[in-house]
């Protein structure tokens, strides 16, 4: 098995917790003024779907989970779990739906990277960006010009956005996965 050292995991790293793989969700290096530095991690169980968090030493060694990453085609979801298609092979996966953080990206043909730890589809990495059309956009208000003022729309998977006054309904626009932030319209 790998180690790492605590101060080296990243958020969406794979580790092992306990003898269970663990998605790392949020990580929070910390040096308090005594005492040695520490890394505050928040995870997803990969098996359960549960959530926790801990605090490690930087100095500690964790275990890294040896997991693997596919490009696959999301297809649709069945109750509980999502379903994967890989376009070279079109070998079927499910993702149950707890193990996927933004449900709100997934839309039919989307590729995204299933990730595998021990031939068992435990997670989704979605694309850097995403394109979806707006079907619920309020009317833009005359006055308020200063500071790229900004509404909400409500886009064709219901996730809602904050986008430019000027985004109207059926137009395209391109969202941050990452970060939910508005990028571009698309023409």
């Amino acid at each position: 098995m790998e180690t790492i050292n605590a101060g080296n995991i990243t958020k969406g790293s794979y580790i092992l917790f306990k003898g269970s793989p663990v998605g790392v969700t949020k990580t929070e290096f910390m040096s308090p003024g005594k005492g040695s530095p520490v890394m505050r991690i928040k995870f997803k169980n990969v098996q359960t779907g549960s959530a926790g968090e801990y605090t490690y030493k930087t100095s500690e060694q964790v275990e890294v989970a040896e997991v693997s990453k596919k490009e696959m085609q999301y297809l649709y979801r069945d109750g509980s779990e999502l379903v994967f298609m890989d376009p070279k092979s079109y070998d079927q996966a499910s993702v149950p739906v707890v193990l996927v953080e933004k449900l709100g990206y997934l839309i039919p043909n989307l590729k995204c990277w299933v990730v595998w730890y021990k031939e068992k589809a435990i997670g989704v990495a979605l694309p850097s960006h995403v394109t979806l059309r707006v079907i619920e956009s309020p009317n833009e208000v005359a006055g308020n010009r200063i500071n790229a003022p900004k509404k909400t729309v409500k886009l064709e998977t219901g996730v809602e956005a904050q986008v430019p006054l000027f985004i109207k309904v059926g137009e395209s626009i391109t969202l941050d996965t990452e970060t939910d932030a508005y990028l571009s319209r698309v023409q």
